[in-house]
């Protein structure tokens, strides 16, 4: 059993990899100063640039849990992200209203996939 850890700080590491799969520690926005769908946007870029370093891609995406601020931010969430996933490759997801870490952080995602 080998797990690969990369981007390993104290508290947690960016990637983990284990037995053909992919995990990726929470995902926020590049700039908490903007309105949902820019850190919707900058928050799915940055997974796809994790997953690619992974070995991974959004087709290979098995699960993604997103987390909220608010319920009033589920639409102009999911328009975001209806574009960023590739017709006939949604993972399993879940999404939830929580509070954030940071008062200007509006959402957050959590991402498993398989190697490619």
């Amino acid at each position: 059993m080998s797990i690969e850890r990369l981007e390993t700080g104290a508290r947690m590491s960016r990637i983990v990899k284990h037995n053909g799969t992919v995990y990726l520690c929470g995902q926020v926005c590049s700039d908490a100063e903007q309105n949902i769908t820019e850190q919707t946007q900058t928050m799915l870029d940055k997974v796809e640039v994790l997953l690619e370093q992974a070995g991974s891609s959004k087709k290979h995406m098995l699960s993604a849990t997103i987390y909220v601020k608010s319920m009033e931010y589920f639409a102009d969430m999911n328009a975001v992200w209806d574009a960023w996933v590739p017709e006939g490759y949604a993972p399993a997801r879940a999404c939830v209203e929580a509070k954030m870490a940071r008062d200007a952080l509006l959402v957050e995602i959590s991402v498993v996939a398989a190697l490619k």
